[in-house]
């Protein structure tokens, strides 16, 4: 199922290729397939929405006619029992005909259906993507001004997108940037050409890494990750720092006491596809 070229969007159905653990808390899977010749991003924080099959189902079952003014209405009248599982995700690296999407898996034994597919999946297993079809695609946030300081913060969840907005940022930007991950071994190489100070920050402790630094004026702030963290972390920016709330772009990925399953709720509820998981 593809859109017509006036759509930013596309659907790809590809397979895993291969599966790399990537520490304790995440695990990297490289899908391919022919139809990723037409999957281009704008990089940054490219985001996607993910379709996965339900564990009874081969591949997950999407609209027949989709497209980018109905997909969203389409899937949603399908059988929530039946219909493939939707999810947002990053995109951590994209070659030709070759996909890597980083999946955070959850050590507490509270996996949601996105992590524990990731946990077993093979080569050879069939999802479907909604992804970008140019660069200029509206599907990421990181928008730092021109020549302004950067600060970016989050936690295991956000890594791939920070990730992604540190190979993005051009050589000579100054970069403060504040990772909270729940193990040591979960620490990666982030690449960038940007002037960039990367600290790894013990579980719990983002906003007190951030209350400590030095923020200068006039920089522009991402901050993403568990949604009451991220709330307070853009207060703390823009009420003490005096950071112009324009300047500070946030996203709550997930959210303490609630599963996969109830936010996607509140998306189809809502009407809107446009909600982080």
């Amino acid at each position: 199922m593809t859109t017509t070229p006036a759509h930013p969007y596309a659907f790809f159905d590809v397979r895993v290729l291969r599966s790399e653990r990537l520490g304790p808390s995440m695990v990297r899977i490289t899908f391919g397939g022919a139809s990723l010749d037409g999957f281009a991003t704008g990089g940054r924080d490219q985001r996607f929405k993910l379709f996965l099959p339900h564990p009874h189902q081969d591949a997950p079952v999407m609209p027949e006619n989709g497209d980018g003014d109905t997909w969203f209405a389409d899937w949603r009248a399908l059988d929530p029992a039946v219909r493939g599982i939707m999810r947002s995700y990053t995109v951590r690296d994209h070659r030709s005909g070759e996909l890597d999407v980083d999946f955070a898996l959850h050590t507490d034994g509270a996996s949601g259906p996105a992590a524990r597919w990731a946990a077993a999946a093979g080569a050879g297993d069939r999802v479907t993507l909604l992804g970008p079809t140019g660069p200029d695609n509206g599907g990421y946030d990181f928008q730092p001004p021109p020549g302004a300081p950067v600060v970016i913060a989050g936690d295991l969840t956000a890594l791939p997108a920070i990730a992604g907005n540190l190979a993005w940022l051009p050589a000579g930007t100054s970069a403060q940037v504040f990772i909270d991950v729940p193990h040591a071994g979960d620490r990666q190489d982030l690449p960038t050409a940007a002037d960039a100070e990367i600290g790894w920050v013990s579980p719990g402790t983002l906003l007190d890494a951030v209350r400590a630094a030095a923020i200068p004026d006039g920089a522009y702030a991402w901050i993403a990750g568990e949604s009451a963290v991220v709330k307070a972390l853009r207060r703390h920016l823009v009420n003490e720092r005096g950071l112009d709330r324009r300047a500070v772009t946030f996203t709550g990925y997930w959210r303490r006491g609630a599963t996969e399953e109830d936010l996607l709720a509140e998306v189809v509820a809502g009407g809107s596809p446009a909600t982080e998981e």
